[in-house]
């Protein structure tokens, strides 16, 4: 996936992975998961959204779904004419709306309408993935047991010397592998502020909290 020694980049030592790590959490000390949401319900209809599609439109368009669909029964025995209605802003709003309905009657056959806190449970679910699952896992839960790999954390564990993999499953097991355990939770949102703040497109790296220890990999101009 990657040519030559120049292309793969150079991975941080243990110790500066650590420090790297660390100097973002005190950076981002409040940064935590993006999407509004009450319930469970309410999580995995809104992580399904949320795929490739800004979170300021989701969290514009939940507060009237949620309103409406309320429990896994109400999501289960509507129609997609009908949830379009209050999703046909999001990006493949017709696929999305057809996994929610699909997932949620699932939920309301085989777990008594109660959304799953087992990964292997979620991820058999029509619209969830590993990512969502750990997101809907931690926020809905508390249940730690990875980090969510979204294409914030893709990019930025690469730039910051991480991972070098692109296969997110390969970069979740680096992050857990360099990340103390007690950050898992909240890791990738801390990424996503980082990446919103200073660490975009063109990055500022002169601004960057971590700029002395990042290795900058792939950034061919910053300010």
């Amino acid at each position: 996936m990657f040519g030559g020694s120049a292309e793969r980049g150079k991975l941080l030592s243990s110790d500066n992975s650590r420090k790297l790590v660390s100097a973002l959490e005190e950076a981002y000390r409040g940064a935590k998961y993006y999407l509004d949401f009450s319930t469970s319900v309410d999580l995995l209809a809104a992580a399904i959204l949320s795929a490739q599609t800004r979170d300021e439109v989701v969290n514009a368009i939940t507060p009237l779904l949620f309103k409406k669909f309320r429990t896994a029964k109400d999501y289960a025995g509507s129609n997609l004419d009908e949830l379009l209605k209050y999703v046909n802003r999001v990006s493949f709003a017709g696929n999305k709306a057809n996994n929610i309905i699909a997932a949620f009657k699932i939920i309301d056959d085989k777990y008594n309408g109660r959304v799953p806190d087992k990964k292997d449970q979620l991820v058999e679910l029509p619209g969830i993935g590993e990512k969502t699952a750990n997101t809907i896992l931690i926020n809905a839960y508390g249940i730690v047991i990875g980090i969510p790999v979204d294409t914030w954390v893709i990019k930025l564990s690469y730039r910051m010397g991480l991972s070098l993999n692109k296969d997110p499953d390969k970069i979740e097991q680096d992050l857990m592998g360099k990340v103390d355990r007690r950050y898992w939770h909240n890791f990738a949102y801390v990424l996503k502020a980082h990446g919103k703040k200073i660490c975009g497109t063109v990055p500022a790296c002169s601004k960057c909290t971590v700029n002395k220890i990042c290795p900058r990999n792939g950034v061919t101009r910053s300010v």
